[in-house]
């Protein structure tokens, strides 16, 4: 049986159903703080929080756990600026709690949901896995906390790990049964979906003079079911005897806010209205993530790589949603 720890929120729960469909027994732990009991379509379902010691131990005493996917991280960087305290204790502390327990019950793979927070301002683009990490906020700083621990418990204790750095995850399951569901959103392409659908008035462009090719920040956006299949991809290279490592996760290529726009004002038929603020502090201009090794070394290949199909699947899921709100 597969832990998916976290397996309420986005990404866990694309992932939960990927390994389903491939036949895999999966046990799903949410404290159900940010993640949504709906989402848990398949598989078991325990509601508990990462700090509870003795909730998580009855977990491992009571079902044949063979390997963990962990993404039970807040991730909200701006309170992670204004509030430390809760992102260490959540993300640092509790992942430590779980993996004391992994170690206590022999459990040998674990797959960790990582960030490209961990780098910070980029040196060079495209980032690979060898770019230095240097977060410029805590949330970033406490997943590279993680991958540091990682590193240092799978050199002492017998288990090894795969840490994967996502860039952006977008998109939604294809088949319209789970997607993209914050609350508070701060995502782009659902924040400008929302505009689409009438929930919002406008979508603001923050900064439109960086030095790229429209003046507007450019991020790599990744189909979340293809984030789906590397973490697939990285269990399976665990259980064939892989090496404890880290993979970035990401298209290799960028788009632009302007682009992001014009994209969904194309795939929605809505001429959604933009509005051009200052910029933010502490966003840099390109953010594109390098995903070789994972090419290389896991045979990943990202089938949703184009921006239409990206934010075609978000809108069929932001319509679903929109609906269910109504009801």
């Amino acid at each position: 049986m597969i832990l998916i720890v976290g397996g309420a929120g986005y990404i866990g729960s694309h992932i939960n159903k990927e390994l389903s469909k491939k036949g895999e027994k999966t046990l799903i732990l949410d404290s159900l703080i940010y993640g949504h009991k709906e989402a848990v379509k398949w598989g078991e379902f325990i509601e508990a929080d990462l700090a509870d010691n003795e909730a998580i131990r009855n977990i491992f005493k009571n079902y044949d756990i063979k390997a963990i996917m962990h993404f039970a991280a807040f991730a909200y960087v701006g309170e992670s600026v204004t509030n430390p305290q809760k992102y260490y204790h959540n993300n640092v502390i509790n992942t430590i709690n779980l993996l004391d327990t992994m170690i206590e019950f022999g459990v040998k793979n674990f797959i960790f949901s990582s960030t490209c927070a961990t780098y910070g301002n980029p040196i060079e683009i495209p980032i690979t896995e060898t770019h230095p990490q240097d977060p410029i906020n805590p949330y970033g700083q406490s997943k590279l906390m993680v991958e540091k621990i990682l590193k240092d418990y799978s050199h002492a204790y017998d288990f090894n790990f795969v840490a994967l750095r996502y860039f952006n995850a977008a998109g939604a399951d294809v088949d319209g049964e789970i997607g993209e569901n914050h609350d508070p959103e701060t995502h782009l392409i659902p924040l400008v979906l929302d505009v689409a659908i009438g929930k919002r008035a406008d979508i603001k462009i923050f900064g439109e003079d960086y030095d790229t090719k429209d003046g507007t920040a450019v991020r790599d956006y990744i189909h979340v079911t293809d984030l789906a299949d590397a973490h697939i991809l990285a269990l399976e290279y665990l259980e064939k005897g892989g090496e404890s490592t880290v993979f970035n996760l990401g298209n290799g290529e960028g788009y632009s806010v302007l682009e992001v726009i014009e994209c969904a004002r194309e795939v929605t038929g809505v001429d959604i209205k933009a509005i051009k603020e200052p910029r933010r502090e502490g966003d840099p201009a390109i953010l594109i993530g390098g995903a070789k090794k994972a090419t290389e070394v896991l045979g990943w290949k990202p089938k949703y790589a184009k921006l239409e199909d990206i934010i075609s699947t978000a809108w069929n899921w932001h319509k679903i949603l929109h609906e269910k709100s109504k009801s």
